[in-house]
């Protein structure tokens, strides 16, 4: 009917479709609706019956009469008002008034707040909720998704039947969701903690908590916060939950020029968002670009610079993301450039000019923070070359519940292959869209949202946090003043060459030696060691499990002399004598903790039963020493078998090829040493100390011969320690010892390790060309290296890797939801990245072979001259 209003022709609609949900919703389900079918599509009628009860009051009757408007929706204003103005004046009007609103009840925001998952749509998921945490009555909230979503309520959408569903919850008899205790949303209400002004920390925490802000909340949020430049710490964060950024683009039709760009990172590259460029488009070609707090006229853009305002709409809605600050706003100089040539100044606000209007829209022209158009006006000129790079879960291929990993450890004969996995999870609160993987520890704010306030809770089972623990607050307030200068929390610096971050008022700083530190003429008698210690390779191994190059550096790191023994970790036999009691197998198991080992132990074994079932172990296979594969450790040591390495036996590593690893230790083969998640310095068994620091001086390397690297265009690194470079990127980082302690007392005291941080960084790497490996360096840093899988890795591979570190560098630094939700990612406080990085086109590759061959014969002749 044309004079009746969208949402009631939802709820005639909605009743035709009851038959088809009879089933979901029972009979009275359907006598509810249809008695709200002629209130709410002719409130007018039911007005002029209620409303006469006012007789001659002039204010009950308007405020009764505003309940039954055509073109609004009521709010509980307007409910408290007829109850203020009418109850001594009507009873029967009040009686009247109250079977409307029970026929057309307020909802509780977050009652289906669940539904907007099973749209198919991204957009109208995302719709749905803000439709959701903003609306209150059934009239706008109908009328908000039909709009938004763009389909009408049939019973065969999952959308709306669940919404239907859900609209039971409003009548009494029925249990309502309970509030979540995470908060709606924990991930974005982490994001609040960010905010630098106290009215922008208040309405985040009130929009993302556990009670939603209502439509001025969001509104007064738009105008103070959204595209305020102060607040750039917290909106980011907000984009990185909400839109993080992934590598690579394709498939688009409208933003082709944003296509072929594997290596580059985007938050929003899909169709949707390709779409909605178009569409910008085309308001922008009626004159005027409409911003929340101007608008700014401009001529025909059809024939002003078409191809730069199209790489404006693509780009503010495809979202190019720097990894430093992760930022979508255009650079200042493209914005004044584009509107001194194309605004029509004649039009624009008192007052204002390009460079005044620019000011507000890109404050900036750090290449760092803004998005410069030029890279997207002309089309990737890379071609066909981007195969080389592929991204598995871009775009997401999974269920809206679940998680999308890379599949890494290959397929058995006879199964399914993709190049992903789908992994149940939880959403960090019921209107979050921020899954994590079933089974792993999350970090989320109270659901008071007060600053520095945690929990930690289990992703369980069921699809939703639980178990949740409280955790000490801590005072993100305080600072640490170093050199008479204030530090404030969370901000990464150097002290000489040491990176440095104050957390809580915790100082916590790498232990790398700087050479300024000694005043020398003869530059040899410094080794560049921690302590200056000896350039000496006698390796003892430290109770938390990582082999040292000398009883000096054990020394220098804080370990005691009973807290060390001669010999490399690996090179123990921890089952001899066996630790474990007469009806248990001690099975090794070496590690490295990060955790106090005074207080949660680091043992390098476990004791199994020795009847254990292993029928019901996941299948993670491993390789014997007499190179035979078996399904899990649990049935290898059934059979008496002592473990070679973890993961599928390969043929290259039948033989015993000793190898030296990073991390200082010497394995029987690679497959050994990668199954540690370490990668090889160089074949044989370690024999040196490598460079450290910024100190080149190679000392005993000169006798290593290091892996032949095949020519790519980049310039290769060297992880601190190591003898010999590769082609990596290299992320050296500090972490909070105190958290991991508490993590660790709260998980059954069990020590937290090297591995286990290694693991589940490596879940954040898209890209399957790269992989990570890492180790606990003798400075006192975690050193994760993401490298290229294959020996002879491609120059696009190289670069993927290197986007791929600096944007984990970039999720650190900024403490961002990404990574800060999970445990123990979350003490990972300060990070450095050092990457492979493009040689200019001066130097060729052949001119790289002969400098790097001279400099070898320059190194070898000066160590010779001075061991003389």
């Amino acid at each position: 009917v044309p004079r009746v209003s969208s949402s009631c022709g939802f709820f005639v609609l909605r009743s035709t479709a009851i038959s088809g949900l009879a089933a979901i919703n029972g009979l009275a389900a359907i006598s509810v609706i249809c008695d709200a079918l002629f209130c709410l599509c002719f409130p007018p009628l039911v007005g002029s019956v209620c409303c006469s009860y006012a007789g001659h009051h002039t204010n009950c009757r308007e405020y009764c009469q505003a309940i039954f408007r055509t073109d609004s929706s009521p709010g509980p204003s307007q409910f408290k008002a007829v109850e203020s103005y009418c109850a001594s004046v009507s009873p029967q009007l009040i009686h009247c008034v109250n079977n409307y609103t029970q026929s057309y009840p307020m909802r509780n925001s977050t009652d289906s707040l669940y539904c907007c998952d099973r749209a198919e749509d991204y957009a109208c998921q995302t719709a749905c909720k803000r439709i959701l945490m903003s609306m209150k009555t059934e009239l706008e909230i109908v009328d908000g998704l039909i709009e938004s979503c763009k389909t009408m309520p049939l019973p065969q959408d999952p959308l709306w039947q669940c919404f239907l569903e859900s609209s039971r919850s409003v009548h009494p008899g029925v249990t309502l969701h309970p509030p979540p205790s995470t908060g709606l949303d924990g991930a974005k209400l982490h994001c609040c903690s960010k905010a630098n002004t106290s009215i922008c920390r208040d309405l985040c925490t009130k929009l993302y908590s556990s009670s939603w802000g209502n439509t001025q909340s969001w509104q007064e949020f738009d105008r103070f916060c959204e595209y305020n430049p102060v607040e750039v710490s917290m909106l980011t964060c907000l984009a990185d939950v909400r839109e993080p950024c992934q590598l690579g683009c394709r498939n688009l039709t409208y933003c082709t020029n944003f296509n072929n760009r594997p290596t580059e990172l985007f938050r929003s590259c899909n169709a949707q968002s390709d779409q909605g460029a178009m569409n910008d488009m085309k308001l922008w070609e009626k004159g005027t670009i409409k911003m929340p707090f101007i608008n700014i006229p401009v001529l025909d853009i059809k024939k002003c610079q078409p191809e730069m305002w199209k790489a404006i709409a693509c780009s503010l809605q495809i979202k190019p993301c720097h990894s430093k600050s992760r930022g979508s706003i255009i650079c200042k100089s493209d914005c004044v450039e584009i509107l001194n040539k194309c605004g029509d100044l004649s039009k624009f606000p008192e007052g204002h000019m390009a460079e005044s209007i620019c000011e507000l829209l890109s404050p900036t022209d750090d290449l760092e923070t803004c998005i410069p158009l030029d890279t997207y006006v002309r089309p990737s000129t890379l071609g066909n070359i981007v195969d080389d790079v592929t991204h598995p879960c871009n775009p997401n291929p999974c269920a809206a519940n679940q998680l999308c990993e890379v599949n890494r450890k290959g397929c058995q004969a006879g199964e399914p292959c993709l190049p992903y996995f789908c992994i149940q999870g939880c959403k960090l609160g019921e209107a979050s869209d921020f899954i994590v993987r079933q089974g792993t520890l999350i970090q989320v704010p109270s659901s008071a949202g007060d600053v520095g306030c945690y929990k930690i809770c289990t992703c369980g089972q069921s699809g939703l946090l639980e178990n949740c623990m409280e955790l000490h607050c801590v005072d993100l307030q305080k600072s640490c003043i170093v050199g008479g200068e204030r530090k404030g929390h969370g901000k990464p610096f150097k002290i000489g060459c040491n990176v440095c971050s104050c957390f809580a008022g915790n100082l916590i700083c790498s232990t790398r030696q700087c050479l300024n530190e000694y005043n020398s003429d003869d530059e040899h008698d410094i080794t560049g060691l921690p302590c200056n210690c000896a350039d000496q390779f006698v390796p003892v191994c430290g109770q938390n499990g990582r082999t040292y190059p000398s009883i000096c550096i054990a020394r220098c790191v804080g370990l005691q002399d009973n807290q060390f023994e001669f010999g490399s970790c690996i090179s123990k036999d921890p089952c001899n004598p066996n630790p474990c009691l007469k009806n248990q197998r001690c099975i090794p198991k070496p590690q490295v903790c990060l955790t106090s080992f005074e207080k949660f132990g680091c043992n390098q074994y476990e004791c199994v039963p020795r009847q254990f079932n292993c029928d019901d172990q996941l299948r993670e296979p491993v390789c014997d020493t007499d190179n035979i594969e078996y399904s899990s450790p649990c049935v290898l040591h059934q059979k008496g078998k002592s473990v070679s390495y973890k993961g599928p036996c390969q043929s290259f590593c039948k033989s015993v090829d000793l190898v030296c690893g990073h991390n200082g230790e010497t394995y029987s083969n690679v497959c050994a040493a990668y199954s540690d998640r370490v990668a090889i310095d160089y074949k044989g068994p370690c024999q040196a100390v490598g460079v450290l620091s910024d100190y080149s001086y190679q000392g005993e390397c000169a006798s290593v011969t290091c892996p032949r690297l095949a020519a790519t265009g980049y310039k290769s690194v060297t992880p601190p320690g190591a003898c010999c470079s590769l082609y990596a990127a290299i992320l050296r980082v500090l972490y909070d010892k105190e958290k991991l302690d508490t993590f660790a007392k709260i998980t059954n005291k069990r020590p937290i390790t090297v591995l286990e941080i290694l693991q589940k960084i490596r879940l954040h790497v898209s890209v399957p060309q790269c992989d990570v490996f890492g180790y606990f360096s003798i400075e006192s840093e975690i050193v994760i290296l993401i490298t290229p899988v294959d020996q002879n890795p491609k120059p696009l591979q190289i670069e993927a890797c290197n986007k791929e570190a600096e944007k984990i560098e970039s999720l650190i630094n900024s403490d961002s939801p990404a990574l800060a939700s999970h445990v123990p990612l979350s003490a990972l406080i300060a990070a450095q990245a050092e990457v492979s990085r493009k040689m200019s086109s001066s130097c060729s590759l052949v001119m790289q072979a002969q400098c790097t061959f001279f400099w070898s014969l320059v190194l070898t002749f000066t160590a010779t001259i001075c061991n003389t």
